[in-house]
């Protein structure tokens, strides 16, 4: 994705490629709005009440941000994904990037302020219980003898995937904060939308994806392996579908099926978008028509490695209310 500056511009936001920075003006108000937000925090960023606190406050926020949220949860584009840059999260006052598996965010702080605030615009916030503990804001960072797990603990090329692909209430929407990047500066996160792969595909190759004759395990992050029920890996129009692929863990049941599979990694690998991000930039990904990865890193665990926090969104929490206790925010099952 490319980009063109705007920092200077008092209010107008630019985008390219879906790609949006805003004046300075705009950026400063909404970092007040978070920073109110962490102002009436309690002592977890999972409290009900201040997740409600957030998706009022959502209201506060710029005018113009609001509508660039409302426009891509209308329609993604044809990259499935949008990335705003240089919000405002404090980054020059972090603390040592953790170098723990299952490392959230309980604590509340600026990064997380905006993410929930993003997260009410989308929709609402969740997570699951067998993933990093249920917490909504959770940590995305290389980790210590696990380098090559394809999973967030690992830093080797992490493969094109629906977030939570297996799983029948997975999240409408990825949102990945850019808290430090890589020591290197070139870890790419890399995405891939049925828009621009779909025309690709042969037609066998299509008909093949949207039959229910593909399995998905989870991922590691969720313990042990759990077999997902048979499921078509494009589903809805045909003409713009959905997609459910994970291809690391998305199985075939028949050599045709094999075959389409391979043929949609091998076109997703030749047209994916690269973004690097920088402090503060944060990658909206429409998980129902993008699938995302990562390209490989060296971490070095001085505490200044690749920190990432996630968030997921749900445009229609209700749809998940028979795994949610209580109406909450985490998904049990």
């Amino acid at each position: 994705m490319r980009s063109v500056d705007m920092t200077q511009a008092p209010y107008a936001p630019a985008s390219v490629d879906g790609t949006m920075r805003y004046g300075a003006r705009t950026l400063a108000r909404l970092g007040h709005v978070a920073a109110e937000l962490l102002n009436h925090a309690g002592d977890r960023v999972d409290d009900p009440a201040w997740v409600a606190r957030a998706r009022h406050a959502w209201e506060d926020v710029p005018a113009e941000i609001r509508r660039t949220v409302k426009e891509f949860r209308r329609h993604s584009g044809p990259d499935g994904a949008l990335v705003l840059r240089r919000l405002p999260i404090g980054a020059a006052h972090l603390p040592p990037t953790p170098m723990v598996k299952g490392s959230v965010q309980h604590r509340p702080s600026l990064s997380a302020a905006m993410l929930l605030l993003f997260a009410a615009g989308l929709g609402d916030p969740a997570a699951f219980a067998a993933e990093k503990s249920g917490a909504l804001v959770q940590d995305v960072v290389p980790v210590p003898g696990q380098e090559t797990v394809q999973g967030n603990v690992g830093s080797v090329e992490l493969t094109f995937h629906t977030e939570n692909a297996f799983h029948p209430h997975r999240p409408d929407y990825v949102m990945l904060l850019c808290l430090r990047p890589d020591h290197e500066g070139t870890a790419e996160l890399r995405t891939n939308c049925t828009r621009r792969v779909l025309p690709l595909l042969t037609p066998g190759t299509r008909e093949a994806l949207g039959r229910p004759e593909y399995v998905t395990e989870a991922p590691p992050s969720f313990g042990p392996a759990v077999e997902g029920t048979a499921h078509a890996v494009f589903t809805g129009d045909p003409d713009d579908p959905d997609w459910c692929f994970d291809q690391a863990a998305t199985k075939a049941v028949t050599p045709e099926d094999r075959a389409a599979l391979a043929e949609l990694a091998e076109v997703a690998h030749r047209t994916y978008t690269g973004v690097l991000l920088r402090p503060g930039d944060l990658a909206v990904l429409d998980n129902r028509v993008t699938l995302h990865g990562r390209s490989a890193f060296t971490p070095r665990y001085d505490g200044r490695d690749r920190w990432l926090q996630r968030t997921f969104a749900f445009s229609d929490l209700r749809r998940s209310r028979g795994h949610r206790p209580g109406d909450g925010t985490v998904l049990v099952k």
